[in-house]
């Protein structure tokens, strides 16, 4: 039996959550001046570990793909 698949661009942001993810991230910490790359990585990992706890925001990242089907 043939297999139907669809064309995939090679690079789809609009179709990874990750991609809102880090735009979040990238959001929060732009204004924030560190004074080492161990204190932005510390940064990163806190806000990073607060979103998990979020779980609405991570469901938004995830809808905003449109991808999800309405019904299960």
């Amino acid at each position: 039996m043939a297999e139907h698949r669809l064309p995939v661009p090679p690079y789809a942001p609009g179709l990874n959550p990750a991609e809102g993810v880090w735009a979040h991230l990238k959001n929060s910490l732009g204004n924030l001046a560190p004074c080492s790359i161990d204190e932005l990585a510390a940064l990163a990992r806190t806000r990073l570990k607060r979103m998990q706890y979020q779980p609405d925001l991570l469901n938004g990242f995830i809808n905003e793909t449109g991808l999800i089907p309405t019904s299960l």
